[in-house]
């Protein structure tokens, strides 16, 4: 496979990853703040980004952990968050599957939120690209996320109490969600999961350590599927 190819695919990648900055920075700032006014030390923090590198799990884990939680409702919540990254990895395994075993553990450390939906968009627009083209892609993709993400967990955990509250960091969460979601809802049944998933996470709001969410993510899953069957429809 010849480099030009793949380099343009990079830097195609990272031209489209490029928007998501703006909402990892305080994503990333906000979880560093937080993160330090729960008695975590900078090291701590850090290792936390660096280790588990899933946004939502971290504040779900540093929300519980406020909360006293014991350390097996934290991991179990965690991990229920994070149970979306099993359906990421089967649907992006087609594109990436082939690549060494190396270059896939490299694809599944940044399997992130916006990693994956932009590069699942790109896979869909340009089918006939190689896999190295694919994995080229991707790692543009994470370029301007994963990296920063680190760097400005950082600035948080150091400024910490300095960041004014007026600032509205936590803003950054549910923009990040609909930026990812909303380009992916097109066909009827991507609309089903999402509206039966919406409807179970309020409903369900009330169990404790957010299982709610563990409970809207299958029942989501579960109707999309079955509408998909039902319509003959595929995404």
């Amino acid at each position: 496979m010849a480099a030009g190819p793949a380099m343009s695919s990079y830097w195609r990648g990272v031209r489209d990853g490029l928007p998501f900055l703006a909402v990892v920075g305080p994503f990333a700032m906000l979880f560093g703040v937080l993160a330090t006014e729960a008695g975590l030390a900078i090291h701590e923090t850090m290792g936390f980004s660096i280790v588990v590198i899933a946004g939502a799990a971290q504040f779900t884990a540093l929300q519980l952990i406020n909360e006293n939680a014991p350390t097996l409702v934290v991991i179990a919540s965690a991990l229920a968050v994070n149970l979306r990254m099993a359906m990421y990895s089967a649907s992006i395994t087609p594109h990436l599957g082939p690549l060494p075993i190396w270059k896939r553990g490299i694809a599944a450390y940044f399997l992130v939120d916006q990693t994956y939906a932009q590069s699942i968009l790109d896979y869909e627009k340009h089918p006939d690209q190689t896999t190295s083209e694919k994995f080229a892609y991707f790692m543009g993709v994470m370029t301007p996320i994963c990296p920063p993400w680190y760097v400005f967990t950082y600035l948080g955990a150091v400024l910490g109490e300095s960041i004014p509250a007026s600032l509205g960091l936590d803003f950054a969460l549910p923009i990040a969600f609909l930026a990812m979601i909303g380009p992916m809802l097109r066909t009827p049944a991507h609309r089903i999961a999402a509206l039966v998933a919406v409807v179970l996470a309020l409903a369900f709001a009330w169990l404790p350590f957010n299982l709610g969410l563990l409970v809207a993510g299958l029942g989501g899953m579960m109707a999309g599927a079955r509408a998909e069957t039902r319509l003959g429809l595929t995404p």
